[in-house]
């Protein structure tokens, strides 16, 4: 199987799939499978996010494998293809949570690693829950508004701003190896931030990240980090909606996405072992400027996965 040429096919033509890789939904062998989690069950505002995978998937096809002044393209130093969609339920996040993580795990038997389209916040806990399994605890990169530290509420214990609590709880995560970036706006509670710290989380407000600079907070992440295996978790909205207005629970006076970006730009000289991109809800955004967002974060994950391995193994 082969990515679609671009030179044979035009861009909007052909199934979508993630930037025209090959559909292959029993992968083997494979560096990085990209794999959609369609669901929206732990949203606690704007609902929409189950659509998310499929508008990512549309956009892709924009975006080639072979970034300028990059050298190789990303495809040519490592195999990836999508795999499609887990298929979550809408009605139960006990089960949809299940289904996801025994999917990811899965995936992982047979393949290095995987990045998630997401999808609401919530089922990153799957996600690390499966890519500890098999690496132990995780440092984390994690690009969001929101600390997503808080206990349940409304009856629902899965829900999109619980997932890195449970993560900490259950000990998939290392806390001291984990810094959030972009972290603002309002909370319910004025000790929201309380329980990420008092575990060892590095905060980085937005405003922080803003006085810090890229290069700074770059080295930050790459001490606090080590050679640690990393779970990079993007939330979409971590972007200020000017430039990423589809999603749940937008926050104004976040990065560029030009910041994020080159951000993402030093995964490559850590370990990098997952990843997922989440919260992109499309019925807000009849643009298409969030999906063409979250489609660049993830061929930026990728390449630098490609760099990460490339350098593993020279």
């Amino acid at each position: 199987m082969e990515r679609i040429d671009t030179t044979v096919s035009p861009r909007y033509a052909q199934i979508p799939t993630f930037m025209r890789l090959p559909h292959d939904p029993a992968p083997r062998g494979r560096d990085v499978v990209v794999i959609g989690a369609p669901y929206d069950g732990g949203t606690s505002y704007r609902p929409g996010a189950r659509f998310g995978p499929r508008a990512i998937r549309s956009e892709s096809g924009l975006i080639h494998g072979v970034g300028i002044d990059r050298g190789p393209g990303t495809f040519d130093l490592i195999s990836c293809v999508d795999a499609g969609d887990i298929d979550l339920t809408p009605f139960n996040m006990h089960i949809a949570m299940d289904t996801a993580q025994r999917r990811l795990a899965e995936l992982l038997a047979d393949n290095a690693a995987f990045l998630m389209l997401g999808g609401d916040h919530s089922l990153t806990l799957a996600a690390l829950r499966a890519v500890s399994a098999k690496h132990g605890p995780l440092a984390v990169l994690h690009l969001d508004a929101h600390s997503d530290t808080n206990p349940a509420f409304y009856g629902g214990e899965y829900h999109h701003g619980t997932p890195f609590r449970h993560a900490i709880e259950e000990k998939l995560v290392d806390p001291q190896r984990m810094v959030q970036i972009g972290i603002r706006g309002h909370n319910p509670q004025p000790d929201s931030l309380d329980y990420a710290r008092g575990h060892g989380v590095h905060i980085v407000t937005a405003d922080t990240f803003a006085d810090l600079g890229n290069d700074a907070a770059t080295r930050l992440v790459r001490d606090i980090v080590g050679d640690a295996p990393l779970y990079v978790s993007v939330d979409i909205d971590v972007v200020d909606p000017a430039f990423a207005p589809g999603t749940g629970t937008p926050a104004p006076g976040g990065p560029s996405s030009r910041e994020v970006l080159a951000l993402l730009r030093g995964i490559g000289d850590l370990r990098p072992v997952g990843f997922d991109v989440m919260e992109v809800s499309p019925l807000y955004d009849h643009g298409g400027i969030t999906s063409v967002l979250a489609t660049e974060i993830g061929a930026e994950l990728l390449y630098q996965y490609a760099r990460a391995h490339v350098q593993e193994h020279a």
